[in-house]
């Protein structure tokens, strides 16, 4: 009966050594690896990158960003910068003919009144716009709060000059433009010289270049001559001419890439142009 107890006390003590002598055998490195796998397998949300859907011209986009640069906040003012305040700016009337001119003119208080009123809350809108903290960006957030305050000037100073041409007189314009503002506020032979030039450049351009010329000598011998003169000059001649001088951000492939550059990936569902 002792023979057999110290066998098994013998057998139970050799496979205890063998066990401790395999844990030993094992490298501190593989022990590590394996610890560092169970680390890696569990993900957190913070690892996760943020989604942003928005909508182009004819495409539904989802773009996976880095939330540790950019908060969802950031991309939807950079988005609005991107693709909503691209265009016009500020609404007011398009003064083309007699008719519009004249209502231009009746409501010219109303129409100052609505245009500030929507300046005021564009300003506001891009003053803030909370966008990506990145230069390009923050230089086109200035520069489209430049544009709207040149383009505000632009469009208030022709709206009352409808009903005043004079009003030209006192406002900064280059050299280029000021042809314009001199023959609204000179005699009729000065008028109709540079309002005649300014029609010969608009036939060139034009696909039926002397329905241009033809439209200019109805207007000529109307008895609204003047009227026609005002909305020419101001509209094709000073209104165009001070619009293309308006600093604003260019809208071309740059600020597409860009925008795009701004996500880990993207996916995107477009119609057929």
């Amino acid at each position: 009966m002792k023979i057999w107890i110290l066998s098994f006390i013998f057998i139970v003590f050799l496979n205890c050594n063998k066990e401790a002598a395999e844990a030993k055998s094992i490298p501190k490195d593989s022990i590590q690896l394996i610890e560092n796998t169970k680390k890696d397998s569990i993900k957190t949300p913070e690892n996760k990158p943020g989604i942003f859907t928005f909508t182009t011209e004819l495409c539904n986009n989802t773009g996976y960003y880095d939330k540790t640069k950019y908060t969802k906040e950031e991309l939807e003012g950079t988005y609005k910068l991107y693709f909503e305040l691209n265009g016009l700016l500020l609404d007011s009337p398009h003064v083309f003919g007699l008719e519009a001119l004249r209502e231009t003119r009746r409501n010219k208080d109303q129409i100052l009144q609505k245009l500030e009123k929507d300046f005021t809350e564009k300003k506001k809108l891009i003053e803030n716009l909370k966008i990506v903290n990145i230069p390009y960006w923050q230089n086109m957030k200035r520069q489209k709060y430049q544009e709207l305050l040149q383009y505000y000037e632009r469009q208030k100073i022709q709206i009352m000059a409808y009903s005043d041409p004079s009003i030209l007189l006192s406002t900064k314009t280059s050299q280029k433009c000021s042809r314009f503002v001199k023959a609204l506020n000179s005699d009729d032979t000065q008028m109709v010289e540079v309002w005649r030039k300014l029609r010969e450049e608009m036939s060139k351009r034009n696909g039926n270049p002397q329905e241009v010329m033809n439209e200019f000598e109805n207007h000529l011998n109307s008895v609204d001559k003047k009227d026609y003169a005002i909305i020419d000059l101001i509209v094709f001649g000073w209104g165009n001419c001070v619009n293309n001088e308006i600093e604003r951000p260019n809208y071309d492939e740059k600020m597409n890439d860009q925008f795009y550059a701004l996500f880990i990936k993207m996916d995107s569902e477009c119609d057929e142009p």
